[in-house]
């Protein structure tokens, strides 16, 4: 067993290290001599990695190269906690409340009754038939009904939406 463990630290010696870094050297074949080379000088761990780096050796610099267009994960240490917006607390309050899923259920039965959702639903079925069945996606359809759906939202559903969310921040502390 000290025979192979010997041998082993012996082929794998610095100056070994330092050609095989270099490409002078395989890890196969033993070293030989060169008689016109000068004795190599003793580098630092710094100097072996800077070599290896010029060479395009290095794993993170490759990793680099193909996330190029990634940007940086920023780390948590380093970033600042962000302060919450009006609208992200309001937010968050209506939903531990449970008042953003009674606000939800309030404009679908609001919608169906003022046949806003019939009206959309015939839009889809309109542009599906213009276009073909099977060359329409749900995000075709999203892209072109969203505009004219949010436009065509009766006034006092938003106003009694509206009365509903004035009524709820009033009786909650931000």
């Amino acid at each position: 067993m000290w025979g192979r463990t010997k041998w082993v630290a012996d082929r794998f010696d610095r100056t070994r290290a330092i050609k095989l870094i270099r490409g002078r050297a395989s890890i196969n074949r033993p070293p030989t001599p060169d008689p016109d080379e000068e004795p190599e000088k003793e580098l630092t761990l710094q100097e072996m990695i800077n070599i290896k780096e010029r060479k395009g050796d290095n794993i993170a610099h490759r990793a680099m190269r193909a996330s190029i267009n990634r940007p940086p994960t920023p780390d948590p240490d380093e970033e600042p906690e962000k302060e919450l917006t009006l609208q992200e607390m309001i937010n968050i309050k209506l939903i531990e409340s449970g008042e953003k899923e009674k606000l939800m259920e309030l404009l679908r039965e609001r919608l169906i009754e003022c046949g806003w959702r019939d009206e959309m639903k015939a839009l889809c079925r309109a542009y599906a038939r213009k276009k073909g069945r099977n060359n329409v996606t749900v995000d075709d359809l999203v892209h072109v009904i969203t505009p004219k759906g949010r436009a065509s939202v009766p006034d006092s559903v938003k106003a009694e939406l509206l009365q509903r969310i004035r009524s709820f921040l009033t009786s909650v502390p931000l």
